[in-house]
């Protein structure tokens, strides 16, 4: 029984709070995998993303602006990359911030994932990870603050300045996820159980590109996209991946207007072009592009 003292609080609702169990805390790094490694860093440094370390055994080199890290993976050892089609680059990884990376991966292998075995080397780190969709990894990692994974795996690049600001501001949106046809509730069902992502409603949409199904983090700090195939399209020729990097900025047309002087082409056509809600840039390499997305301050 409520004891008086306490009985006018006990007439508030009650809205309890989202779960987050993996204690995610937003994107630590996105990965693309290549056999084309300089082709795919001139369009992120146009992108305004800056070499900034390489790794120390490895062919593989991390690029930053602001808050946003991007590694680019060209290691022949890495079946990843010899799988790509023509140099063609690939999403292959997204790694989440999260409180505990042991204790993430292990509650996600008890959900059912399936484990992506460790190929560190000696003195390397072993970051634990889970299959992702199209052959892609879903790296959890803890420690991003005071102490980096980049501490230990790279080595800086002399005389760059290892933290370059963000151009306009920009920082990671989301991810756009090709799915198979009809397995909108399948990946759906799969985010909630997995990571605690909540299903945003259909009358609430971003950017230009309103399509498929929208998931929002447990933190709120990015967004997952789920697009399926247009109905007339193959499905045999449109495999489940990860396709798109979001990126948010709070002044899209400054965003465009400073990407553009970089040499960046956009999308514009009569149904798809830049405005204050978002833009496209053009496919780079056949398969790079990025989707600049309205956030708030």
């Amino acid at each position: 029984m409520t004891l008086p003292s306490t009985h006018r609080d006990s007439q508030r609702e009650s809205v309890p709070e989202s779960p987050n169990r993996l204690g995610l805390d937003g994107i630590e790094f996105i990965e693309y995998a290549t056999s084309r490694p300089q082709a795919l860093g001139q369009v992120l440094e146009n992108m305004g993303f800056r070499p900034v370390a390489r790794h120390r055994s490895r062919e593989v080199t991390l690029y930053r602006q602001g808050g946003m890290n991007l590694v680019v993976n060209a290691s022949p050892d890495d079946a990843r990359v010899s799988a790509t089609t023509d140099g063609q680059p690939v999403i292959s990884a997204v790694a989440f911030r999260v409180r505990d990376a042991l204790q993430a991966h292990t509650r996600c292998m008890e959900l059912g994932a399936w484990n992506v075995s460790s190929q560190a080397q000696a003195m390397e780190l072993h970051i634990p990870a889970i299959h992702g969709p199209g052959g892609s990894r879903f790296y959890f990692v803890d420690r991003w603050q005071e102490f980096s994974i980049y501490d230990i795996d790279f080595k800086p690049i002399p005389t760059v300045d290892p933290h370059p600001e963000a151009t306009a501001g920009m920082s990671y949106f989301g991810v756009v996820q090709y799915i198979g046809a009809g397995r909108s509730a399948d990946w759906l069902a799969y985010f909630e159980h997995m990571f605690d992502f909540s299903f945003v409603p259909d009358d609430q949409r971003f950017g230009i590109l309103p399509k498929g199904k929208l998931m929002k983090s447990p933190c709120g700090n990015f967004l997952w996209q789920l697009i399926e195939p247009d109905p007339w399209m193959d499905t045999d020729e449109s495999p489940e991946c990860l396709q798109r990097i979001g990126l948010g900025a709070v002044d899209v047309g400054a965003a465009v207007a400073a990407l553009k002087a970089r040499g960046v082409e956009f999308v514009e056509s009569t149904q798809l072009h830049p405005e204050d809600r978002g833009a496209l840039t053009r496919s780079a390499l056949g398969s790079v592009s990025f989707e600049l997305v309205h956030k708030d301050q």
